[in-house]
């Protein structure tokens, strides 16, 4: 992300529906509370607070990354749900203290698509 172009957005936005995530079958995060990342040549993020994911599922690893638009990420990885589950590496992150343009996604967590079911549905009326 560090190559954007002048023309490069990125914006949050408060939710305005629910947003499940699963991965390899089991709940691991269910919020009506999301903020939505749009960056330009990305698909939407939707990012969850803390109180909304099972932390139980998770373990931190050292990954770092540094976006120009966000600050500084830090990363989780799913560990299973019990012996012979294999772990899903870097699967969610966070941005614990964002640039201030995207201050609104300060703690929250979101989940790489691609390595789990984020699945968003609008509520009725909203628009």
């Amino acid at each position: 992300m560090s190559d954007a172009g002048p023309g490069h957005r990125a914006v949050a936005v408060a939710g305005t529906g629910r947003v499940r995530v699963t991965i390899r079958g089991r709940l691991v995060a269910d919020s009506r509370r999301s903020v939505l990342v749009h960056e330009s040549g990305l698909p939407v993020r939707y990012y969850l607070p803390p109180q909304d994911v099972d932390h139980s599922a998770f373990v931190p690893t050292p990954t770092r990354t540094y976006c120009p638009f966000k600050g500084e990420a830090v990363y989780w990885a799913y560990r299973g749900a019990g012996e012979g589950v294999p772990e899903v590496p870097d699967v969610m992150w966070s941005y614990p203290d964002p640039l201030a343009p995207l201050a609104a996604i300060a703690g929250h967590l979101s989940f790489y698509g691609h390595l789990a079911d984020v699945v968003a549905e609008e509520f009725p009326g909203a628009g």
